[in-house]
């Protein structure tokens, strides 16, 4: 439970709420269980409204307060309280922190191996056969969920949250409230090898990996994404960036600050993909190249040279009735022969 007035307070490390000064003792502390959609919420329930096209569930809805943007604050039913924001979505997203279960501080279970040297910090939780390497440092107010696995030397900042079986390699640094989800691994051996004469008969010759992955301040990993040490120097994610689950960088690679990476993205090795980026799902990324700030590629997008400029960048042909994708595929093979 929480109530408007904290509420309130939270939206506001993001945002002014503009009505907050008409709202009364009672409604500022007036106790919100949780948040619900418009057409579903309860009168003890937070919902809002970020698209016009809801504007009639807006009136017929039940919910004890509402965000809503100031033409639509009217628009509520008494007694829903309306909080009046510049942008509701991103004040529902300020709201939803609150109400998410918090994994309980400072217990570290006794079927944890942690090593004699590793240096852990006040408040950190460390679940039931997790493993903290020699040396390595954890910060205060962290939490690993079971299994985890943090490699010697490795530094992890403060109030990071790292869920069941993640594994951080040796001498990664990462920063502070960075949030890894299940199955993620980081700082894996990179995919480096050299052809002998005949591979097929002597094999490829392994490249030692032997840059680290260094992972900036307030950063999302989702679940079974990789991300590859680099060969020599570092593979770098930068501050506020997010990925999603199920997606590959390779060693070297650097991701700009506030950066977005949608699932099934692959980024070969050493390519730079600069600040405020958004890849959507399946994109395919080559190595040694260098994309440009704001730079938007769409799903499943493949992209083979630099992007000098900033923009949106499509490729590829969405789904069609197979036999009009096989005249358009020859028509394309065609245009090749002008």
């Amino acid at each position: 439970m929480t109530t408007i007035e904290h509420l309130i307070t939270q939206i506001e490390q993001r945002q002014p709420v503009l009505n907050k000064s008409a709202l009364s003792s009672e409604q500022l502390n007036f106790e919100i269980s949780g948040v619900g959609s418009l057409a579903t919420a309860t009168s003890t329930q937070l919902s809002f409204l970020a698209d016009p096209k809801y504007l009639s569930y807006l009136a017929a809805s039940e919910t004890g307060a509402v965000l809503v943007s100031e033409p639509h604050a009217e628009i509520a039913r008494a007694p829903t309280i309306a909080l009046v924001v510049a942008n509701p979505y991103l004040a529902y997203a300020s709201s939803t922190q609150l109400f998410e279960s918090k994994p309980e501080t400072g217990v570290i279970h006794p079927a944890a191996s942690i090593a004699d040297s590793a240096i852990i910090g006040e408040g950190v939780s460390i679940g039931p056969f997790c493993v903290v390497g020699a040396r390595a440092q954890i910060g205060a107010g962290s939490c690993l969920d079971a299994h985890v696995v943090i490699g010697a030397d490795t530094s992890i900042g403060e109030r990071c949250h790292f869920k069941s079986q993640v594994v951080i390699g040796h001498d990664c640094i990462i920063g502070n409230q960075v949030r890894i989800h299940a199955g993620a691994s980081i700082g894996s051996e990179g995919f480096g090898f050299a052809p002998t004469k005949n591979p097929s008969d002597s094999g490829w010759e392994r490249i030692a990996q032997l840059g680290r992955v260094v992972i900036g301040d307030q950063v999302r990993i989702g679940s079974n994404t990789c991300i590859d040490r680099g060969a020599i120097d570092d593979t770098v994610i930068g501050n506020h960036v997010i990925i999603d689950n199920l997606v590959q960088i390779a060693h070297n690679v650097h991701i700009g600050d506030g950066s977005a990476i949608a699932a099934h993205t692959g980024i070969a090795g050493s390519t730079r993909l600069g600040k405020r980026c958004i890849v959507g799902g399946a994109v395919g990324i080559t190595g040694h190249i260098e994309i440009a700030d704001d730079v938007t590629l769409s799903g499943m997008t493949m992209v083979t040279k630099s992007i000098k400029t900033s923009g949106s960048y499509s490729s590829g042909t969405a789904a069609m009735p197979t036999a009009k994708w096989r005249r358009a595929a020859v028509r394309f093979r065609q245009m090749g022969n002008d």
